[in-house]
């Protein structure tokens, strides 16, 4: 038979996804792994979904003189509490993964490193939803959180923040020769997006240079969203944007995730 011809093995060999092509089985069969592992680590998963509302419920009492400023403040870090846990649950995960010599073996069979990545990001985006859910729940019908606009939209910020989490997890995970070196980048990536997001003061208030930096980090969007929930009935044009950044940022940084992805840490 000819190898050329339609029919022949050509033909086959063609239609079989490359061992470096991204394919949704494999990403979808990372994340069921990852989600069975996750099962059984009964610690890891409080971290990432009790934490929050732990942090939420901290707050709410430490004001409990004033409601109000709970209501300032609760919105914007509804959002900030699950990128942190993310982030910093993401980034050792992965690193354990390459320490053990698990991602090696897995990168020695037909998967590529985008196909782990999407993987990664699905399982703990699907750990990300129930995690906003249920902080959004709480802080919105428990705790009292004065919103003007729609808790689904709170929600979905929130959402967005902790995908941002794991992105950056994923990405600062392959810098990083130990645990607790994964733990040391936290300093360098969140507290100054922490400290600049607008939430202890206006953006508009600090140094011109500070306000500069602010600007391209993402966090500074994300508080800016929350805070449009907080002050409108409807979706406005800036919610808009500053979600689609957010969005666009978090898969930004999953690219870089996979481009810099190691199979084992040296």
């Amino acid at each position: 038979m000819n190898p050329t011809s339609p029919t022949g093995p050509a033909d086959t060999v063609a239609t079989t996804p490359a061992a470096g092509a991204f394919t949704t089985s494999r990403a979808t069969a990372t994340a069921a792994r990852v989600l069975r592992q996750l099962r059984h680590d009964p610690r890891t998963i409080a971290l990432m979904i009790l934490v929050p509302c732990l942090m939420l419920l901290l707050l709410r009492y430490v004001f409990d003189a004033s409601p109000r400023t709970f209501d300032n403040i609760g919105a914007s870090l509804l959002g900030v509490f699950p990128l942190i846990t993310m982030f910093l649950v993401t980034s050792i995960a992965t690193l354990r993964e390459r320490t053990s010599g698990t991602l090696e073996r897995l990168l020695a069979l037909p998967l590529g490193k985008a196909d782990l990545i999407a993987g990664y990001a699905l399982a703990f985006g699907a750990v990300a939803v129930v995690q906003s859910a249920l902080a959004t729940g709480l802080a919105v019908w428990l705790l009292g959180l004065d919103v003007t606009g729609s808790p689904w939209l709170l929600l979905l910020v929130a959402l967005l923040d902790a995908l941002l989490g794991t992105a950056l997890g994923l990405f600062v995970s392959a810098f990083a020769a130990s645990e607790f070196q994964a733990v040391q980048f936290m300093p360098a990536v969140i507290f100054p997006q922490l400290l600049l997001c607008g939430l202890f003061t206006p953006r508009s208030d600090m140094h011109p240079v500070l306000e500069a930096v602010s600007d391209v980090l993402p966090m500074s969007y994300a508080v800016n969203a929350m805070n449009e929930v907080l002050r409108h009935t409807d979706m406005t044009a800036v919610f808009v944007r500053d979600a689609l950044i957010v969005a666009g940022c978090a898969l930004l940084v999953l690219g870089l995730g996979a481009a810099t992805l190691r199979r084992r840490t040296v």
